[in-house]
């Protein structure tokens, strides 16, 4: 794996857990196996291994070249999820937007409306979409 330009601030992308939020972490899920560890031990590759039973995963923070592809948390996010429908824990920490963490805790359904072409107000034209996928958060209102 290599990196592929990194933050557009300073390049980097690997950060490492402060060891005080790991071990509140490791106390609740006993991890057994990290596929993002530091050192990396030469030729190991997280996305490729088999993962532990219960596993932490902090992934590199952007895109990284894997086996000649770009690759970033969408390839991350599936290998935890092939992980866990085989029966095993993960815990995955990754950067988002604060506004996205409010609406989950204040108890918001989410559903994935896809890519959606929106519809321009100046001509009634369809677009393109935005090549990304759009979250509608709900918050219906049963906590009155």
């Amino acid at each position: 794996m290599s990196f592929e330009k990194g933050n557009s601030k300073d390049g980097k992308h690997y950060w490492l857990t402060p060891p005080e939020m790991y071990k509140q972490l490791n106390d609740e899920f006993a991890f057994t196996f990290d596929p993002c560890p530091y050192p990396k031990p030469d030729n190991f590759d997280g996305l490729d291994a088999e993962w532990g039973e219960s596993n932490y995963v902090n992934p590199p923070f952007g895109v990284v070249i894997h086996k000649g592809k770009k690759k970033g948390a969408t390839a991350w996010a599936r290998k935890c999820i092939e992980e866990h429908r085989k029966g095993k824990r993960v815990v995955m920490v990754y950067p988002i937007d604060k506004w996205v963490l409010m609406l989950l805790e204040a108890g918001a359904k989410v559903r994935n409306l896809r890519d959606v072409k929106w519809i321009a107000t100046e001509d009634g034209s369809v677009g393109p979409g935005t090549g990304r996928h759009i979250a509608c958060f709900i918050l219906d209102g049963e906590n009155k």
